[in-house]
């Protein structure tokens, strides 16, 4: 019985070079891969307001240390699939985490706001392309196992955040180097999912590839705009709460340390709901899932928005969980509606771009908002606005292909 993650979906004369992936290592890289892909926005919430008072930023300014990887996020994931045909998909992988690796670490030495900016951009760029081809990778080797790898694959994302949510305050206070050193120390995180992928590439050299052809972009598709909606008010959601949370709290009369914990919360119930998700959603109509998750979401941003001081690990928690298994499935939505690695893809790559586009708007409004009012009341409730949002679009959210 071969190990291979693609024996099944290929042709007998390549079964040969396929079996050189064991579905181990394949699960191992697609996770050591996936942890790297966070902690350069993630780690940024807890040293914000360091950062902040080092370079006498504009709360609107600042939001940009989020929001410019979101916008990456968006606008590479439309290239990405031409790049992998073109150059290949381990290639483009690995050169986008080497400039994960280098933009993360040149960061922790910006001198200015441009140099801070400009090496941010770098991580997005970073993040963006690696991000776009996991999902493709994960249909074509996992195709009837893809609620569940995607499910192993966003709780690693989650775990990630979690990391470098707990441990970057922490790090930056007991450090000579400040937030410098807790910004810095991921870039090893990229390093170690750089040398994990390669030992992939080393093992993929000389498979026999199907022949891959350009699908084009679902742009005429309900469905698929449906779900880059709910994808983007989840990320809207996520990355307001994750680069806001900590400055929140702190303004609510919380130490520094406790608001990290409160944000180190919200990422861990948003990693333990990752896998929960993927695991029990079994049809690929995922609506009962989605509305679910979604109304969790609310309840919890609803808590936040009239009584944030009362058992904020509470309402955090409530509302991390919802966003997480969203997430989960959200991810999932663009596979249930394909049926190969190369629409997979493409649909992949519209609902990065549509979502995280939009999603880019979250950290930059509730930074906008929080300059306007001079406090994070009206944030709030934009926050929760959001959430019913993505409520609403659940039952829309039945898969297009016959027997979906």
């Amino acid at each position: 019985m071969t190990t291979s993650v693609e024996a099944a979906a290929m042709p007998q004369h390549s079964a040969r070079a396929a079996s050189q992936v064991p579905v181990g290592f394949a699960i191992v890289a697609i996770i050591l891969v996936a942890v790297a892909l966070r902690p350069g926005i993630v780690s940024i919430g807890p040293l914000l307001p360091a950062i902040i008072d080092e370079f006498q930023l504009s709360h609107s300014t600042a939001s940009l240390l989020t929001t410019i990887p979101d916008l990456l996020m968006g606008l590479l994931a439309l290239p990405t699939p031409w790049l992998a045909r073109r150059y290949g998909r381990d290639p483009v992988l690995l050169l986008a985490l080497l400039l994960l690796c280098v933009a993360i670490a040149a960061r922790a030495f910006s001198r200015s706001v441009d140099m801070l900016l400009l090496s941010t951009a770098g991580v997005g760029a970073g993040i963006a392309v690696a991000g776009a081809l996991i999902a493709g990778y994960i249909k074509g080797n996992f195709p009837h196992k893809a609620a569940m790898v995607m499910g192993i694959y966003a709780t690693a994302l989650s775990f990630g955040s979690t990391l470098s949510a707990a441990v970057s305050g922490p790090v930056a206070m007991h450090s000579a180097a400040g937030w410098r050193m807790g910004a810095g120390m991921w870039s090893l995180c990229a390093a170690i999912g750089l040398l994990c992928w390669l030992g992939i590439a080393r093992l993929e050299r000389g498979r026999a590839h199907a022949a891959s052809h350009p699908v084009r972009l679902p742009w005429g598709n309900r469905t698929a705009w449906l779900v880059a909606l709910f994808f983007a008010a989840d990320n809207f959601l996520f990355y307001a709460v994750l680069s806001w949370t900590a400055p929140m709290y702190i303004e609510h009369g919380s130490s520094p340390a406790v608001a990290g914990f409160i944000l180190a919360t919200f990422t861990t119930v948003f990693m333990i709901s990752n896998p929960i998700l993927g695991a029990i959603s079994k049809s690929t109509d995922r609506r009962g899932l989605l509305a679910a998750c979604a109304a969790l979401a609310v309840i919890g941003l609803l808590l936040i928005a009239t009584v944030p001081t009362w058992a904020p690990f509470i309402s955090i928690a409530i509302c991390a969980f919802g966003l997480g298994g969203a997430f989960t499935l959200g991810m999932t939505l663009p596979l249930d509606n394909t049926h190969s690695v190369d629409e997979a893809n493409a649909w992949n790559a519209f609902v990065l771009t549509v979502g995280y586009l939009i999603a880019a708007a979250g950290p930059l409004s509730v930074g906008f908002l929080r300059d306007l009012t001079q406090n994070f009341h009206m944030s709030s409730w934009l926050l929760v606005l959001v959430a019913m949002v993505m409520l609403l679009l659940t039952p829309l959210l039945r898969p297009h292909q016959p027997g979906g």
